[in-house]
């Protein structure tokens, strides 16, 4: 990643970036979607489960990528399920 994931408190998303094919590509994921897929708290920080869970949020925004999406990629919980 070339930039600090940092949670952005207006949006309630934690915003990231992924480097692919040499750039960066900013991405974001929702305190919401983050609760709902990975089963925390109401009261867990989202930046830990961030962290705990980093390579695959990347491996999500890179499918949506290689899918179309373009830049800024919002990832939704529908993104976290696995590939088929």
């Amino acid at each position: 990643m070339s930039d600090a994931p940092f949670f952005h408190d207006a949006s309630g998303t934690v915003r990231f970036s992924v480097t692919v094919e040499g750039s960066p590509v900013n991405a974001s994921i929702g305190r919401e979607a983050l609760r709902y897929h990975y089963r925390t708290g109401e009261s867990a920080d989202p930046m830990a489960t961030y962290a705990q869970h980093a390579d695959e949020l990347e491996a999500a925004v890179r499918r949506r990528l290689a899918q179309g999406s373009m830049e800024p990629v919002m990832l939704r919980e529908n993104d976290l399920q696995p590939a088929i």
